[in-house]
């Protein structure tokens, strides 16, 4: 693996390592996604995943799901077959499905870690992201840090693509630069229940977004204090995609934060 660029990447808060995963890889993450999706029985009650407005905060099918593998459907799924009609599945697949875990704790992504600077890398959240045609909702600003916070901030997105991303079928965008300022809100259990609080209502920078098509194979590495977005997906074509967050051993992780793995110890890349 070529060393990552570091000072841009502390200029920017993210990088573009095209072709990292490769082609074989994406298959098989897509094929083992599409098998456990085959597998999957939704039952008489949908969960939907929304960032618009967090109502799936209140089930406890999405609170419960930092330990487990669990199916989450689009808001404007309707009448799809479920195949078309999730918007992802989290949020340990890295831990618990063999393939996931395989291709997840790969030594490139490992040594990647390690350039970044991560002493104790440990691998907290994974998500399968389906971004389904016609439907693929929009994901509107945010900093991963207010979902995973630690203190100091660590938490770092690996997102794969695993289809071509563009500006008509929803590829990330961000705003460069802005993982300098503060953590805007936190998204934390509070009194048993999900709470999106405001830490700093500073507006986010006035700065041009940059939108970060990548094709097929494509790592995108993601400051977790940096503004990222994405637009819906009204094309015909499917933008899938696998992120995996990371955070560093040595920070503290609230128990405050919505994502707790009680009877599932986080692993690093061994």
């Amino acid at each position: 693996m070529s060393t990552p660029d570091l000072a841009v990447y502390a200029r920017d808060g993210f990088l573009v390592l095209e072709g990292f995963l490769p082609p074989a890889d994406c298959d098989v993450l897509q094929a083992r996604a599409a098998e456990l999706v085959a597998a999957f029985d939704p039952g008489p009650v949908r969960t939907v995943f929304s960032t618009r407005d967090q109502g799936h905060a209140r089930d406890l099918y999405f609170q419960e799901s930092g330990s487990a593998i669990r199916f989450f459907f689009e808001e404007q799924a309707t009448d799809q077959p479920v195949p078309l009609a999730l918007n992802k599945i989290g949020h340990a697949l890295h831990d618990l499905d063999p393939v996931f875990d395989r291709i997840s704790r790969q030594p490139r992504l490992a040594e990647l870690a390690n350039a970044l600077g991560f002493a104790q890398p440990l691998l907290l959240q994974s998500m399968y992201l389906f971004k389904q045609p016609q439907i693929g909702a929009e994901v509107g600003w945010h900093q991963d840090a207010t979902y995973l916070h630690t203190s100091p901030s660590t938490v770092t997105g690996f997102w794969i693509a695993l289809d071509d991303a563009d500006r008509d079928n929803g590829c990330l965008t961000v705003l460069p630069g802005a993982h300098r300022g503060p953590l805007r809100q936190r998204f934390l259990r509070e009194n048993g229940r999900m709470v999106i609080r405001t830490l700093d209502a500073t507006p986010w920078p006035d700065i041009p977004p940059v939108a970060l098509e990548a094709r097929r194979g494509t790592l995108v590495v993601l400051d977790g204090l940096l503004p990222h977005a994405s637009a819906p997906n009204r094309s015909s074509r499917a933008r899938h995609a696998y992120a995996l967050h990371l955070v560093d051993g040595r920070a503290d992780y609230p128990a405050d934060n919505w994502l707790q793995r009680p009877d599932l110890p986080l692993r690093g890349f061994a």
